[in-house]
């Protein structure tokens, strides 16, 4: 069976202890989101899938007269686990549509720098966030989400710090073609 991303993430969050899909989201609302987030429409379709093939198991636990069920990993899903962080990642992509838009900004320039700014400030609201949750990942068992954090936070602040020079690259411009309109 060929598991999706999004199935080695409810495996990989299974494997701190069970969680409903509900608590599963929002595990990935406070982490893995910042570089593979995941929706309901992925996650519970894939727990369906997962327990179908053996790797998680569900029981039912209604609270508040909801009915909720709690997934835990299986000795199979977390052999299946291992396997997967043994293997050569596959993917390395980067989806970024405010670097698309830039790319092709040549056919209205004038957009570029409200690209770039938003840009920027998504970078520094995630730079917030990330400073939020940042005792959450000092606090794991085990040192790699403080490390993914850190990555985040360096990316962040490079790719701000790439964005200032950006802008001021773009004033640049502008303020030499406003030198060469006045000296004509």
């Amino acid at each position: 069976m060929e598991l999706s991303s999004t199935a080695y993430v409810i495996l990989g969050l299974l494997r701190k202890g069970a969680k409903t899909g509900y608590e599963i989201k929002s595990v990935v609302d406070r982490s893995t989101r910042f570089f593979w987030a995941a929706s309901y429409g992925q996650i519970y379709p894939e727990l369906r899938k997962l327990a179908e093939a053996g790797l998680i198991e569900g029981a039912s636990k209604p609270s508040g007269g909801r009915k909720r069920t709690e997934y835990r990993l299986t000795p199979a899903g977390r052999k299946e686990l291992r396997r997967w962080l043994e293997i050569e990642p596959e993917v390395f992509e980067m989806r970024d549509e405010g670097l698309l838009k830039l790319f092709f900004a040549g056919a209205s320039p004038d957009a570029a720098p409200k690209v770039i700014e938003a840009k920027r400030a998504h970078h520094e609201e995630k730079l917030r966030q990330l400073a939020e949750i940042e005792p959450l990942a000092k606090a794991a068992p085990d040192r790699f989400p403080y490390m993914v954090l850190r990555y985040g936070v360096a990316l962040s602040e490079l790719t701000i710090e790439w964005c200032d020079a950006a802008l001021a690259e773009l004033r640049e411009e502008e303020e030499q073609a406003r030198e060469s309109r006045r000296s004509a």
